[in-house]
């Protein structure tokens, strides 16, 4: 009968090896290991079938200490806080539009001052849709597209 198989003795999976390689290129990239060195372990890596094989090619390298080895818990993350959707403006453009019309509005105003006389308030027609959509918004229930 087969006793429990501890964790050695299991097949590692590609993903563990990509970690490791991983690992030994950041310890390349660092100094701490030359190239000869990092082929070497990088052959290794790639050829281990289980875990004990990947175990002894990172025990020297700091910052790579195996979890089963380690003495630092991992934190465990909390869940995210819980909020209110937002509520969607149903009609973004008025605040922009009402821009367009104050700009109108204070050319009307130049030109009239430049002219002496108060001329014809043609920045009324762009206030219409303004308009409309304040009291459409307010009184129509803010059912936006």
């Amino acid at each position: 009968m087969l006793g429990p198989m501890g964790r050695e003795e299991m097949r590692a999976g590609d993903g563990d090896r990509k970690a490791v390689a991983e690992q030994l290129k950041t310890a390349l990239d660092e100094g701490r290991l030359d190239l000869h060195e990092y082929d070497e372990r990088l052959q290794r890596t790639y050829a281990a079938k289980t875990y004990r094989d990947l175990d002894g090619l990172l025990d020297d390298l700091p910052g790579t200490i195996p979890v089963q080895r380690s003495q630092v818990e991992p934190a465990t993350s909390a869940p995210p806080p819980v909020t209110a959707p937002a509520k969607p403006n149903p009609t973004p453009w008025l605040g922009p539009y009402a821009g367009v019309v104050l700009v109108c509005t204070l050319i009307w105003l130049v030109t009239s001052i430049a002219s002496g006389e108060l001329l014809y308030f043609w920045p009324v027609w762009t206030m219409i849709p303004l308009i409309l959509g304040f009291f459409g918004q307010r009184y129509g229930g803010g059912r936006g597209r």
